[in-house]
């Protein structure tokens, strides 16, 4: 597809350079020449200096024949103008990111005045799925297939599990659970496991399943995924807003600790049934006296990395719930990995997945049968969701006569809503919708997981 984006910063940029990497045809637009010319000069793509908001520039970038415009600066007037001004000058299908609180309680009327196809707001995403993470605590991160009827689930072997040792086919057998263990975790090793596979102790391991069964599993492993009953949330800014209102919601009690005396004034108006203590919350005096060591979750959700990592570690520490850490920078994060820190949520990496879900399935109906691709596991693999096409070489054939690409497994079919987890007489059929999970990167067709 022809594409163009508008705002070459950290989404921006990772963003064209997925897309250019799957064989889109992509124009960068940004007023800074300097970072037009290295990124055009490091990737293959186009790149056009000045107003992203302009007919001019957008002419120059190809607007005419672009099947998707998506604006991602750092002004949501911005990045509505540019949609409002591409949909008049090429008709084409229009993304804006959208940050502004006022904008997302009005986000419907937004989009069908303008003709949006999508407005994505990184800090309320981030708090979705961070409510969904508080929800189901058992697990460190939760990407969902299907439109969410399958989930595919990562946790940690703690020490003492009964999964420790185990094969996995005992976990058919002895445990009576259809789950299905996709990918393993190991140090820095990345397994696709076979049926002779044994558990150990430190491993992370992702499942996938059906809501329903993966909570009969983590209940039969001593992994209760009962939701919290209360949060501390340090920071009050927008992302924070949107977490609290979220869980409230959920009839999560709420305490925030903010350090700005208006802003936490502007809080009290907004959820008022959260409590909203104005302090610092680097003081570790005033985190025990709000009750950190009783606190059931905790999120630090500051502006500031560093300050957020140090927060997540002290609460470690301190208490034996769950905690989420908001990390904006990628740059460190193999060494954030390795700390205690919980759920680590990255705003920008959810905004990128929700655009490229959407670039993708946009794709499918013009040829690529990709649905859903989720980059798991620092890029080293990745789950994907296809659609079976009419003609697929692979319908009607035993799945234990498929001539597999090594490091590859099929992890499920969902067939007109029935979840299947899939054995080796079982067969693909035309409208199935199946998800693989793989370190060989790149597949584009269902057909791409046979050896030829």
């Amino acid at each position: 597809m022809n594409i163009i984006i508008v705002g070459c910063g950290k989404v921006g940029s990772t963003l064209a350079g997925q897309l250019s990497q799957e064989g889109h045809n992509i124009s960068i637009i940004d007023i800074n020449d300097q970072v037009v010319e290295e990124f055009s000069n490091s990737y293959d793509v186009m790149g056009v200096s000045g107003n992203g908001a302009s007919y001019n520039i957008q002419k120059a970038a190809g607007i005419e024949n672009a099947h998707l415009l998506i604006a991602v600066t750092g002004s949501d007037e911005l990045n509505l103008l540019c949609c409002l001004i591409a949909k008049k000058a090429g008709n084409c299908k229009t993304i804006a990111k959208v940050r502004n609180p006022i904008y997302n309680k009005e986000i419907g009327f937004i989009k069908e005045e303008l003709g949006l196809s999508m407005a994505i707001n990184p800090e309320y995403e981030a708090a979705r799925e961070m409510t969904r993470i508080l929800r189901f605590p058992s697990v460190i991160d939760i990407n969902t297939f299907n439109r969410g009827k399958v989930e595919l689930l990562t946790f940690k072997v703690n020490k003492g599990s009964i999964l420790h040792n185990m094969r996995l086919p005992e976990i058919g057998s002895k445990l009576k659970c259809d789950i299905l263990v996709c990918i393993v975790e190991r140090g820095e090793e990345i397994i696709i496991p076979n049926g002779e596979f044994i558990i150990e102790e430190g491993d992370k391991i992702s499942i996938i399943a059906p809501h329903k069964k993966a909570t009969e599993f983590f209940v039969k492993i001593g992994m209760m995924n009962n939701p919290v009953k209360n949060s501390m949330i340090i920071g009050g800014a927008d992302i924070s807003y949107y977490l609290a209102e979220n869980l409230l919601k959920y009839g999560i009690s709420v305490t925030m600790i903010e350090k700005d005396l208006k802003r936490c004034e502007e809080l009290s108006e907004l959820i008022p049934e959260a409590m909203i203590i104005n302090g610092d919350g680097t003081d570790k005096d005033l985190l025990m006296e709000e009750g950190i060591t009783e606190a059931e979750s905790f999120a630090s959700l500051t502006g500031i990395d560093e300050q957020n990592v140090l927060l997540s570690l002290y609460a470690d520490s301190k208490m034996n719930g769950k905690i989420i850490t908001k990390v904006n920078r990628i740059a460190f994060d193999e060494v954030i990995d390795n700390l205690n820190l919980g759920s680590i949520i990255y705003p920008k990496y959810i905004t990128l997945h929700y655009i490229l879900q959407y670039v993708r399935a946009m794709n499918n109906s013009i040829g690529s049968n990709v649905e859903t691709l989720y980059k798991i596991k620092k890029d080293k693999a990745e789950a994907l969701e296809f659609c079976v096409n009419e003609g697929s070489k692979l319908i009607g054939i035993p799945i234990e006569e498929l001539d597999l690409k090594d490091n590859l497994i099929i992890c499920c079919i969902n067939r007109n809503g029935k979840v299947i987890t899939p054995k080796g007489q079982d067969c693909i059929k035309k409208g199935d919708h199946v998800i693989i999970v793989t370190t060989n990167v790149g597949l584009h067709d269902l057909s791409d997981i046979l050896r030829s």
